[in-house]
């Protein structure tokens, strides 16, 4: 299959499989019980994107490779997932910091990918938009809870959006790849949902009565399949049983 769009479809899959589980790391932690269900099916949501991509790929491919083998048996600079999803959890609100970040790219990311020519990613994006909506809607609520709520729960989100800050800028990066599927019409035009993301996430803070904080520096490199050193201890956790016993079966 074209590289090009194989590391595509890895950039989008791994994003997803990568938040997926650190969202996972919240079963039977939550703080509430709502919560804690809350964040398990979004979760579930996001592996599931993950499993039609990577499936997809080992389709196209047929080459004897399954998704789990995508999943479980690439190491940290073969992941091209958007710096953010791997984030540690930190508290509650670090964690609903990131996924109201991240939610919103992918609300305006999955609107516009619906217009792809290619008629995997158009209704992939299409699907997946539905269950994002909820993603969305269910972060941002949070975020206007904590940041118009208490003293305390005000101070500690904008201190979690303000760390978070420097990873967003990773999520709109491109490369020649992308720049050239973009110019066939297959991936969206990034700056202007870089834009449309601004606007929302803009529009959810002023209602928490936050502050957005200045653009500096941003960390990027996901790209070149350069990450932080929690990816790593991320897949240590996820991967231990297929890199323990390969080729087990349930």
């Amino acid at each position: 299959m074209n590289e090009s769009l194989k590391q595509y479809f890895f950039r989008i899959g791994d994003s997803n499989l990568i938040i997926g589980q650190r969202l996972a790391e919240w079963c039977s932690k939550g703080p509430t019980l709502e919560e804690d269900v809350a964040l398990t099916n979004i979760s579930l949501d996001n592996f599931g994107q993950a499993r039609i991509l990577f499936s997809h790929i080992a389709e196209l491919e047929n080459n004897g490779k399954t998704e789990d083998d995508f999943a479980f048996r690439r190491n940290e600079r073969e992941f091209y997932n958007a710096l953010i999803t791997e984030r540690p959890n930190g508290h509650f609100g670090d964690t609903i910091a990131r996924s109201f970040l991240f939610d919103t790219f992918q609300l305006h990311f999955y609107t516009e990918l619906c217009k792809s020519k290619n008629e995997f990613l158009a209704g992939f994006a299409e699907k997946s938009l539905k269950e994002v909506k909820y993603h969305f809607r269910h972060t941002g609520e949070w975020i206007v809870r904590l940041g118009d709520g208490t003293e305390e729960s005000k101070e500690k989100i904008q201190e979690s959006i303000n760390d978070l800050w420097d990873f967003t800028g990773d999520m709109f990066a491109t490369d020649d790849n992308i720049d050239a599927l973009t110019k066939e019409g297959i991936a969206p035009d990034y700056t202007l949902i870089y834009q449309k993301w601004k606007n929302t996430v803009n529009e959810v803070l002023k209602r928490a009565t936050l502050t957005v904080p200045e653009d500096a520096y941003m960390q990027k490199g996901s790209l070149d399949g350069r990450h932080s050193e929690y990816l790593g201890h991320l897949l240590g956790d996820m991967q231990y049983l297929q890199r323990s016993y390969p080729d087990a079966k349930w």
